[in-house]
């Protein structure tokens, strides 16, 4: 499984010979920039976690122009249906699964808030689970810490978990390290910090916190990417 940071939540992953996008909010994005534009992407799959445009992002224009298909949940696929022409796309809602032919995908839940940028509902915030050639990622979404991220911890061998730190608009360092002890997973990959000033923390004292209490933490820069 080869994954690929472009900043902020946006993640590739390639993997079981399919291309997967996660939030893919290049244009605007000011970690992407003189890195990576939305033209260059070319996914099978795009999943988007929820509606604010720093997810949304590029969504419509990707998926357009290269037939991918969006999974996301159910008023987020047809607002793109109803407003951008595109058909290619499979609901969900949170505690559903689906089992397409390169893996298995589960929504969950997220703890956040869920709106277009024109203002319309963009139905429940989520997170996606996804099971591929035998690896698991957990891409947590726009969240705070909740109780039952110690179910997943319980049911689900987690290989790398994409976690928020933050803050102000999602959990910061001190409980997306809670967050951690009960995911348990085998790395973690901070997000969804840095990108403007209400989320600036020290990602470097986390990683740091994260070492000292035996978790294993990579931090990538834009464009950088890891290998499991």
């Amino acid at each position: 499984m080869k994954l690929t940071y472009f900043g902020h939540s946006a993640f590739q992953i390639e993997t079981g010979g399919v291309t997967i996008l996660v939030d893919p909010f290049i244009t605007g994005n000011p970690h992407a920039e003189g890195v990576v534009t939305a033209e260059d992407l070319f996914p099978d799959v795009i999943l988007v976690t929820h509606a604010h445009g720093d997810h949304w992002g590029d969504t419509p224009s990707i998926a357009v122009r290269t037939g991918a298909q969006v999974v996301a949940n159910f008023e987020i696929t047809q607002y793109l249906t109803q407003n951008h022409g595109h058909e290619n796309v499979l609901p969900m809602n949170t505690g559903g699964s689906w089992t397409f032919e390169w893996g298995r995908v589960i929504q969950t839940d997220a703890r956040h808030s869920s709106s277009f940028p024109d203002g319309a509902y963009g139905g429940n915030p989520n997170g996606f689970i996804v099971h591929v050639e035998g690896k698991c990622l957990y891409a947590l979404g726009d969240t705070s810490a909740f109780a039952e991220m110690a179910w997943i911890g319980e049911e689900h061998d987690v290989d790398v978990a994409l976690v928020p730190i933050g803050d102000c608009f999602t959990m910061g360092p001190k409980d997306a390290l809670r967050a951690v002890r009960m995911i348990r997973p085998k790395l973690t990959v901070p997000i969804h910090y840095g990108t403007f000033p209400l989320i600036e923390v020290d990602v470097a004292a986390w990683a740091r916190m994260m070492a000292e209490a035996g978790f294993e933490a990579k931090v990538l820069a834009a464009g950088e990417t890891l290998t499991r």
